[in-house]
This record gives C-alpha cells, structure tokens and sequence, in this order.
C-alpha cells in the first residue's frame, strides 16, 4: 500500500509560479513510476506529467516533473501559469515503474488532490 499526500498548492497570478510536492509512503517508491493529472470544475480528469522510476518523463505542456527517491517525493514545477491551469492536481503512482504515460488506469494509488488557482 502505497499513500500519496501533495501540497504546494494555492492563489497565483497568471504568469506567476508553484512547485507541487508529492510524499509518498512506502519502501518501495523508488521502483514506482508517478504521474501529476488535474482536474478542472466540469472537467474530465486530465494528464499533465509523469516519471518512471529510472527518471524518464512525459510531459504534456510547459511544466516540469522530477522525483527525490531519497525524500520518496515527486514534483511538478509549474512556470507561467495561466487561469486556464487552474484544477485539483492529483498524485499517482503505479508499481509498473517503467510505465511513464498518460492513463489514469495505469496508476494505482492516488493522493487527495492539492487546489491550484490561477487568477487572470
């Protein structure tokens, strides 16, 4: 079982910046492949990133992912934010660490979401 908690969320501007962290519980979470996705009011959830356990990535869009296997914690750098990135972000990780994609299906465990909000 693997727990998933994010924070770094919060009020910014467009153009302004925040880094999303992830703390995951568990051993293991070095071997897990992780994925950031948001979800906007009315909205499907959406990919936005993703890192398998070697470090290889999958970015869709401006923002950057990375992990510390030493601090179990991944993050997502979010660079020129627009209202338009305003959602719930979401953590996910899947014991398949080579997978480093965009399904939600794919992953496992997910996080309880940290509210982004960026006004125009």
């Amino acid at each position: 079982q693997v727990q998933l908690v994010e924070s770094g969320g919060g009020l910014v501007q467009a153009g302004g910046s925040l880094r999303l962290s992830c703390a995951a519980s568990g051993r293991t979470f070095s071997s897990y492949a992780m994925g950031w996705f948001r979800q906007a009011p009315g909205k499907e959830r959406e990919f936005v990133a993703a890192i398998s356990w070697s470090g290889g990535t999958h970015v869709k869009g401006r923002f950057t992912i990375s992990r510390d296997n030493a601090k179990n914690t991944v993050y997502l750098q979010m660079n020129s934010l627009r209202p338009e990135d305003t959602g719930v972000y979401y953590c996910a990780a899947t014991p398949s660490g080579t997978y480093g994609g965009p399904d939600p299906a794919m992953y496992d465990y997910w996080g309880q979401g940290t509210q982004v909000t960026v006004s125009s």
